[in-house]
């Protein structure tokens, strides 16, 4: 069971962002030259003085995450799916407050988020993050049994109730990690990879938390035991009313475990909406891709991908829609405006000029020079 904690907001939600926004620095000196220490680059700094340039120079940024919201509510799995790259790791650390959005707000039980060490504490115990690689987010010189105490230990929840040797037995047997004295023992490198994961798990189910958010939990697994970890995830979610972020570039697993899916494209999210209308009927072309992309046994022929080029630079991304260079129905309007989102389904959101209704005729003409060629698409 989940501990006492935030109750739901009035929409439901346990867990909130609002228009989160990262961008991390790109250190490298004077555009145009190389990393230059020391006299390099007052020389550089003079010649740029010679023609003109007085100001300083500002730091180029990757743009990582652009204006994201969404809401987990609880007993819920919201899946976001995306290609490497897109955002999605970094969303996931910045609701674990890992890292510090640049601007955007978090709201937990539809509250801000304390800034206190005593706050920030408070908000770890109730959402809890759950890493890719289980062998390197678990300490190889400690057994199981220490992974498990010691966040007990850490947010003083051991001996309220029960022995701590009962709490770490009881906490293996929810991950299904069954007889427990055959695990509490045994360090990292004696597990198998699933077995690993599940003590990950475990470690996040110690402080009972209200959110948990699975960072790709299943990537670096083999196929034969993903669907375990994924059906674990599914009976927290039922059993004790989690609310599951899954992160994932798999949108056939996003299908499988979700409730409701947002994909996410370089950065910023493009279509929103229940996990089944989403895959069956997806509105937005990136996530038409996706599917494209994903292996069908009921497909018969070889995948048709209406798509072209590899995702942008996110130091100096595309004005406008920022799919617009990979996309086959690009218009004009995509090349200059932001699309906003347009509803095109009950709970179902796409961000993309197809579904405008009121383009005037110039915007809605085909992006000149835009048209695919045989053997361009990817």
């Amino acid at each position: 069971m989940t501990g006492p904690g935030p109750a739901p907001a009035a929409d439901g939600a346990l867990l909130t962002a609002r228009g989160l926004t990262k961008h991390f620095a790109v250190h490298r000196g004077v555009p145009g030259t190389r990393s230059m220490p020391g006299m390099r680059g007052i020389l550089a700094t003079r010649r740029l003085a010679r023609h003109g340039f007085t100001g300083r120079v500002a730091a180029p940024a990757v743009h990582a995450v652009e204006d994201v919201s969404l809401t987990l509510p609880a007993a819920r799995v919201t899946a976001v799916v995306g290609e490497s790259g897109s955002g999605k790791s970094t969303l996931a650390r910045m609701l674990a407050r890992v890292i510090k959005p640049t601007s955007g707000e978090i709201l937990l039980g539809g509250r801000p988020v304390a800034a206190s060490n005593r706050g920030r504490r408070a908000y770890a115990r109730q959402v809890q993050l759950v890493l890719q690689d289980p062998f390197s987010s678990l300490n190889p010189v400690h057994d199981v049994g220490y992974h498990l105490a010691r966040p007990l230990q850490v947010h003083h929840l051991a001996g309220n109730g029960t022995s701590l040797d009962e709490t770490i037995a009881g906490l293996l047997e929810r991950v299904a990690l069954t007889p427990a004295d055959q695990f509490v023992h045994k360090y990292p490198h004696e597990l198998s990879g699933g077995q690993r994961q599940r003590v990950a798990i475990a470690r996040a189910l110690a402080v009972q938390p209200q959110v948990l958010l699975a960072d790709e939990p299943v990537s670096m697994l083999d196929v034969s035991i993903r669907l375990g970890v994924l059906n674990l995830l599914s009976g927290l979610r039922e059993r004790e009313g989690l609310a599951i972020l899954y992160i994932t570039h798999d949108i056939a697993s996003a299908r499988y475990l979700a409730d409701d899916i947002v994909v996410m494209y370089a950065g910023q999210m493009v279509e929103s909406g229940p996990a089944r209308t989403v895959t069956d009927e997806p509105a937005h072309p990136y996530t038409q891709l996706l599917l494209s992309a994903a292996p069908d046994p009921d497909r018969a022929g070889p995948p048709s991908l209406a798509g072209r080029g590899s995702p942008p630079s996110l130091v100096s991304p595309p004005g406008g829609c920022r799919f617009h260079p990979r996309c086959p129905h690009a218009m004009a309007v995509c090349a200059t405006s932001v699309p906003p989102g347009h509803q095109v389904g009950t709970g179902h959101v796409s961000a993309c000029w197809l579904h405008a209704s009121d383009l005037a005729p110039g915007q809605s003409q085909p992006l000149a020079n835009h048209d695919l060629t045989p053997g361009e698409e990817t």
